[in-house]
């Protein structure tokens, strides 16, 4: 333990020596956090919808009444007036206003005979959340307008009753666990990678071949100093990031305690992948080259960002084989769900035996020459 003590030592001293590498590690994350947290996932607001009314009628100006109500209320969107159809076309194709809602001249008349009255929206549909956010607002608010002023007290139309077992949780919360996983990966992606090639390129590593250290010590104390800069990275994003995200009672100790449990297994399975990969590569430029691939490979098929049901086949086994997949499920089920480390046994188990058998193989894969 004294000699693998002293290369954990050797590395975490250099560690400190860069501020660069601890803002790197530690502080991006949590910009991409806040940012891309309330960039995306949040309700789409203030569209502009044009209102072109060819009728002029009672129906007409109670529908475009109710218009008014949502951009008052719910502001989906705002209603701009038109009285040519032409003129707000070319708005709409020009990107002055996201969609044209028409009323024809007749939907007075069909209405009231009830003739099934039609209003056409022409949306821009290049930008599908927003057209998608339209079309859900307009078919809502059409319902109240359709109904009847006297409900029926039965009816034999089946109902839908929403039941939530959780509070609602903001794009913000949902992306912190995939957030947390992103710092380790940083943190393991420079400390099992970057950093060990740049000492053999710059002859560092050559001291250690020249010791009686054995290789498995060797590989231990590498993995072992990069595990623990990913946990303190891992630490940061797991406090600092639940308080900005607003997750209820973020210092919870009891919760902490079963988060750093995943937070060192994810960094032990990262650390030890990351070193398997780079345990035979000797240019400095590799880490660095296949960073981009690894974090597109890894970390967008774990669920972080988006649910992995909806994944295509050949996507779902990458989803099954990465650490990333159970990492983040695991810090799901925590901060979000508060549940039990028994809820995710089987996450820290894959994490374990992941990183076990990594470390193994790039034991065997570690040359004791130059």
């Amino acid at each position: 333990m004294n000699r693998i003590w002293a290369i954990i030592e050797r590395d975490l001293r250099r560690f400190r020596r860069s501020p660069t590498l601890i803002i790197v590690s530690m502080i991006m994350p949590l910009v991409q956090l806040v940012v891309l947290g309330n960039a995306f996932g949040g309700k789409i607001k203030n569209l502009k919808v044009g209102v072109v009314d060819q009728d002029h009628g009672v129906p007409a100006v109670k529908l475009k009444e109710m218009f008014q109500a949502v951009a008052a209320n719910a502001r989906t969107f705002d209603t701009i007036p038109y009285t040519d159809q032409a003129t707000a076309l070319r708005d709409l194709r020009e990107g002055r206003i996201n969609g044209v809602l028409n009323i024809p001249p007749n939907f007075s008349r069909e209405t009231l005979a009830g003739a099934s009255p039609r209003i056409a929206l022409v949306e821009d549909n290049t930008d599908q959340f927003s057209a998608t956010a339209l079309e859900g607002t307009l078919n809502q608010l059409l319902v109240p307008y359709n109904s009847k002023s006297i409900q029926p007290r039965l009816t034999p139309n089946a109902t839908l009753s929403i039941v939530e077992i959780y509070p609602y949780v903001p794009y913000i919360q949902f992306l912190l666990p995939g957030t947390i996983v992103l710092a380790i990966f940083v943190s393991a992606m420079i400390g099992g990678g970057i950093i060990y090639i740049d000492d053999k390129a710059r002859g560092l590593h050559e001291g250690y071949l020249v010791t009686p250290i054995r290789k498995l010590e060797l590989i231990m104390g590498f993995n072992l100093s990069g595990a623990i800069k990913a946990v303190i990275a891992g630490l940061v994003l797991v406090t600092c990031g639940s308080i900005i995200a607003g997750i209820p009672d973020p210092l919870n100790i009891l919760r902490l305690a079963r988060l750093l449990i995943v937070v060192m297994a994810t960094a032990l399975a990262l650390i030890s992948m990351m070193f398997l990969l780079m345990v035979r590569v000797n240019d400095p430029l590799v880490p660095r080259a296949i960073f981009g691939v690894l974090n597109t490979v890894l970390f967008f098929p774990s669920g972080a960002v988006y649910p992995t049901q909806s994944f295509p086949a050949w996507m779902k086994v990458i989803t099954t084989v990465d650490p990333m997949t159970y990492a983040v499920h695991g810090f799901k089920e925590l901060i979000l769900k508060k549940t039990g480390l028994l809820a995710i046994s089987y996450d820290i188990a894959y994490l374990l035996g992941f990183a076990v058998l990594t470390m193994a193989a790039a034991t065997l894969l570690f040359r004791r020459t130059l």
